[in-house]
């Protein structure tokens, strides 16, 4: 995979799927969104393993991380990155369909940086889509971190 991942938006609904990057495409969020359907490919883009480790990509800016997913649930995947040290400071975004206090609490004791509950109604998911553009991929600024390819080139 030679481009650069903006966002790696980590989600097995295809309706979802379709949803956001519709949603993204509406709001002019042209950043390179790298789609993976299942947490066990979320974590070899992540650690460039597998299918990716002869080409690994480099690290996204944001992930937008749905925590029920097939192999290798959503938390797990959260898990394993904010206990990384290359990866602990990339932003997950938990985007998920679950309102369950247990999910909510102990996404944020693994890191997460927000959790927002997937709107069923689309000008609800295209106003998230919106802020969620505006906020992470334009305001927030990352640290540099020592051996992590960015995009931007940092």
């Amino acid at each position: 995979m030679d481009d650069p991942v903006d966002i790696l938006l980590v989600e097995d609904n295809p309706n979802d799927i379709e949803l956001a990057l519709h949603a993204f495409k509406k709001n002019n969020v042209a950043n390179v969104i790298h789609v993976v359907r299942d947490g066990a490919e979320a974590l070899e883009v992540l650690f460039g393993t597998g299918r990716y480790a002869q080409n690994p990509p480099p690290q996204p800016r944001v992930v937008l991380l749905d925590l029920k997913l097939p192999f290798v649930d959503g938390l797990e995947v959260l898990r394993r990155i904010k206990g990384d040290e290359r990866l602990r400071m990339t932003p997950v975004v938990i985007l998920t369909s679950s309102l369950q206090e247990r999910d909510i609490v102990e996404s944020y004791d693994l890191g997460a940086n927000s959790y927002i509950s997937k709107p069923v109604d689309f000008e609800q998911f295209n106003e998230a889509v919106r802020t969620f553009g505006l906020y992470w991929l334009l305001l927030n600024r990352a640290p540099v971190i020592p051996g992590v390819v960015r995009d931007d080139g940092r």
